[in-house]
């Protein structure tokens, strides 16, 4: 008989004349069929490599469940019995010095190989969201008075820029409090106190907004946005120079703060004139003239790799079949 690929001869299988019930699915049997091997049979899948075992059912079976058993039992077709190999393996000389202990990785065990975890790390929260904000940023459509804060300065002119105003900065704690000592010594020698007033940045979003002179420099990561959303249409109708520039925290650092949103320099020294007038040019030409291009210029709409990679693929169709209904 064959049974999908597996020869099955005479030899290996025996048939009984009982009433027994099928072991695999319960059917009354009239006659019952029991798999046995031969010797012959045992031996030649032996030297062929097939590797079935000895007796293969010694249970009352029907002729459904055996073809189903024998179909997994069967090598596949078009696929050779691997050769026994020729060769015998030599053993390997184990020196008695050294004694094979295996790792065993279990419970109070050994230490497991380390492995690169990244895609199982949990991160918190905050970082989290501050991931998938900047992924919906770039996915949905971001209307112009917000994508104009995308718009900063360029790296060498706000270079340029922060080196000025790292000149006006104002006094720290240990600075404040060295002056006012000394202030309060003039005072009790009776020495005129110095009414000069020190020119540095103003900083605060109140006070900038109601100085709002010379020069505004705007932070572009400020959270939430409406805080500062209004300031560069308030600077253009005022026709103040004003700039977006990155990194709130940059800003704070000048007027000793974590983090500072806005920034005003009202007036600066005659040595510093020429050099701040070039700064003004660069800044007014990069925001105050572009103002009515940036008004109308929506932002957002950059899809994923994934679904850009799907659009390709159905302008390339398209553009197929709209060449085909030409020719």
């Amino acid at each position: 008989m064959n049974y999908a690929g597996a020869v099955v001869t005479n030899d290996d299988v025996s048939v009984v004349h009982r009433r027994w019930k099928c072991w695999a699915c319960g059917v009354h049997l009239h006659r019952s069929i029991s798999l046995v091997e031969s010797r012959e049979a045992s031996n030649w899948r032996k030297d062929s490599g097939v590797g079935f075992p000895g007796p293969i059912l010694r249970r009352p079976i029907c002729l459904k469940a055996q073809l189903v058993v024998l179909n997994l039992l069967a090598p596949k077709r078009g696929v050779k019995a691997p050769v026994a190999a020729a060769k015998k393996k030599t053993d390997k000389v184990v020196s008695p010095l050294f004694e094979k202990r295996p790792k065993q990785f279990g419970i109070g065990g050994d230490l497991p190989p380390k492995k690169d975890l990244t895609r199982f790390v949990k991160f918190p929260k905050t970082v989290r969201i501050q991931r998938q904000k900047r992924i919906l940023k770039q996915r949905l459509k971001v209307p112009p008075a917000l994508n104009q804060f995308t718009k900063t300065l360029d790296k060498n002119l706000a270079s340029n820029l922060f080196k000025m105003l790292l000149k006006y900065r104002p006094e720290d704690k240990a600075a404040k409090k060295e002056r006012l000592l000394k202030k309060a010594q003039s005072e009790a020698e009776g020495k005129p106190a110095e009414a000069k007033k020190p020119i540095v940045v103003k900083y605060g979003l109140n006070h900038v907004t109601y100085l709002i002179e010379q020069l505004v420099i705007i932070a572009h990561d400020v959270d939430p946005i409406e805080l500062v959303v209004w300031l560069p249409a308030l600077c253009r109708k005022m026709e103040i120079p004003y700039c977006i520039v990155k990194g709130k925290a940059r800003m704070g650092a000048i007027v000793h703060k974590k983090s500072a949103s806005v920034l005003c320099l009202t007036t600066v020294k005659n040595e510093d004139k020429l050099e701040f007038s070039r700064i003004l040019e660069a800044i007014k030409a990069n925001f105050n003239d572009k103002y009515d291009e940036y008004r109308k210029k929506w932002g957002g709409g950059i899809m994923g790799s994934k679904s850009q990679a799907k659009t390709k693929a159905k302008e390339k169709v398209l553009a197929k079949e709209a060449a085909q209904r030409m020719t």
